[in-house]
């Protein structure tokens, strides 16, 4: 039965995508792009995951053009800034989550801003995670409406301006609402849907279009889930951090169904872009680890990939991205053209007539020839990953050939070694004896390194990596800045408090 209401589903869809090429559209097509944090690529059902339940997503899948090669940055603050530009984030400024490091640099134009030339409205619900200071929070970096937590997860707090509200917790959270903070009731997830929603209900019947911008801190540690999702898993025995990142992970998936439900209900699908996406690979602390089962009965799986979150290999940088728009472009329909995170600002830019991008700060390339079905790939190109996290005060230098890749349509290179035979690669200009190059069409699960095989090939992306870091360096503007002496979140919620509290969030009538 499931079988034969999929294939309906993908005959129905594709049937809407060729009757789409006659239509005209009115105004701009609204934009939904939901990102999760942590989840990766593995945890979706119809990416073979053998045992969680995603029916929403799976449905998702089933309705939407997918990226099958799309790349983001081993962690989440690099991933946003890229999104929010269009270029590599350490050319933002962005070497890791955390002490200063993680605040895009304001010289920067963000996608809100550029959407807003076409006319857009643009929200964001939940993670922002590109600076804590005012001058970085996204009610000044364009969005006109910004329902957010601070740091990079909910309660976070360290020794910088990087920190939320104090004491927070993934229930009944404080939330940063344009500027002042309320306080909500209920679990984060539910309530950064919640949010979205509210303020989609108010926009969707404007004459602007508008870009939503859901981002969960789910599934991110500390792997809280609601009760009823953690039970299904502790009572086939999952330890309770498993359960929390699985039940998390389900948990967006019946919010991923509220969302389709309610854009099915307020007619918003045939004008809407929807787009469903993860900020890095799968987070090892609450998935589990590859050759362990997660519980008895219940195998480990990350789609036979090397690599978790904070890698520099295939599975720590690949995720799912799914894209519909019902009537316009096919669905059920897989894109294997090499694709990342600092093409989606060109993209929607293309998709709203925008253009003139930012001058010289998009590196990125327009997706929507392959969504249109003009064309069936793009012209091959590297994407550079580095995973940045060096200790405050050191030198990047010294790090520039540790924990770096360089992928092409064709092979990964992954730079080898460690901290200790820095200085040795720098003299032997970045060859390490550990260095590894896969050709991921044959292996995509980098088993066999061709490295002496394709010396040449290696060479050449050694050298592109070497004039990518050349351009980014000057660029990485927090490096050696002093550690904030306030924590920005504390002291307005201190301030707050004195002078009149906390009132209640009032969640929107669906």
């Amino acid at each position: 039965m499931q079988s034969a209401l999929r294939l309906l589903t993908l005959f129905l869809c594709t049937l809407g995508g060729s009757l789409g090429q006659a239509d005209t559209q009115a105004k701009k097509p609204n934009i939904i792009l939901v990102i999760t944090d942590d989840q990766g690529f593995g945890p979706v059902g119809r990416h073979g995951h053998p045992w969680i339940k995603t029916p929403n997503l799976n449905k998702l899948y089933d309705t939407s053009t997918r990226f099958t090669r799309f790349m983001v940055s081993p962690t989440c603050a690099p991933t946003r800034s890229a999104l929010m530009t269009g270029r590599h984030p350490m050319k933002n400024g962005v070497t890791h989550t955390i002490l200063e490091r993680e605040r895009m640099t304001l010289k920067a134009t963000t996608l809100p801003q550029v959407l807003k030339r076409a006319g857009y409205t643009s929200g964001i619900f939940g993670k922002w995670h590109l600076g804590d200071e005012e001058a970085y929070q996204p009610h000044n970096r364009g969005f006109d409406e910004a329902f957010i937590h601070g740091a990079g997860g909910i309660g976070q707090a360290y020794n910088c301006s990087c920190a939320d509200a104090p004491g927070n917790k993934y229930f009944d959270p404080i939330i940063r609402h344009n500027g002042s903070f309320v306080k909500t009731k209920g679990f984060c997830t539910d309530l950064f849907f919640n949010a979205a929603l509210g303020w989609i209900k108010q926009k969707k019947d404007s004459d602007a279009p508008f870009f939503a911008y859901i981002t969960t801190n789910a599934p991110h540690g500390p792997f809280i889930a609601p009760p009823k999702n953690a039970k299904r898993f502790t009572d086939r025995g999952f330890a309770a951090r498993q359960a929390g990142f699985y039940g998390m992970i389900e948990n967006i998936d019946e919010n991923m169904g509220r969302l389709m439900g309610k854009m099915m209900e307020w007619d918003l699908f045939k004008n809407t872009i929807l787009i469903f996406m993860s900020d890095n690979g799968m987070t090892g602390g609450g998935s589990g680890r590859k050759g362990q089962p997660v519980a008895e009965g219940y195998p480990f799986y990350n789609a036979s990939m090397k690599g978790l979150k904070g890698s520099a290999d295939e599975g720590g940088v690949r995720v799912p991205f799914f894209v519909r728009w019902d009537a316009q472009w096919e669905c059920g329909r897989n894109i294997d053209t090499l694709s990342a995170h600092i093409d989606v600002l060109p993209t929607f830019a293309d998709i709203a007539g925008i253009k003139t991008l930012p001058k010289g700060q998009v590196e990125g390339r327009s997706m929507l020839p392959l969504l249109s079905g003009k064309k069936k790939s793009l012209q091959d190109r590297y994407l550079f990953t580095h995973k940045g996290r060096w200790k405050t005060g050191a030198n990047p230098d010294d790090f520039k050939w540790i924990n770096y890749a360089v992928r092409s349509e064709r092979y990964r290179f992954v730079g080898g070694g460690t901290a200790i035979s820095v200085s040795e690669r720098q003299r032997k200009e970045g060859v390490s004896p550990k260095d590894a190059l896969f050709d991921m069409t044959k292996d995509p699960g980098q088993t066999t390194n061709i490295i002496e095989q394709q010396p040449v090939v290696a060479t050449k992306m050694r050298t592109a990596f070497a004039q990518f870091w050349k351009e980014a360096r000057p660029l990485m503007v927090n490096e050696g800045v002093p550690m904030s002496a306030t924590r920005p979140f504390h002291v307005w919620y201190a301030e707050q408090i004195k002078n009149g509290g906390i009132p209640d969030w009032k969640a929107p009538k669906l």
